[in-house]
């Protein structure tokens, strides 16, 4: 298994406070809808790892696909 690099580190960790402040503005959105407008930059394993970090953190809630902000 290879080591990540800083800067491939630091790209996922601003993917994921990216992800978090879209969610924020938005208040609420499908899952299904956010990931439309990112597929064309990340992976869907990289989206769900991103979506479980920010609901780990207390940030969001995922319930029946609907992302919720509770920051």
């Amino acid at each position: 298994m290879s080591q990540l690099t800083r800067e491939q580190i630091v790209g996922a960790l601003n993917t994921v406070v990216a992800l978090g402040q879209a969610i924020k503005e938005l208040k609420e959105v499908p899952s299904g809808h956010l990931y439309a407008h990112v597929c064309g930059h990340m992976s869907l394993e990289s989206y769900e790892a991103a979506i479980r970090m920010l609901t780990k953190a207390g940030l969001i809630k995922v319930e029946n696909h609907l992302i919720t902000y509770i920051g």
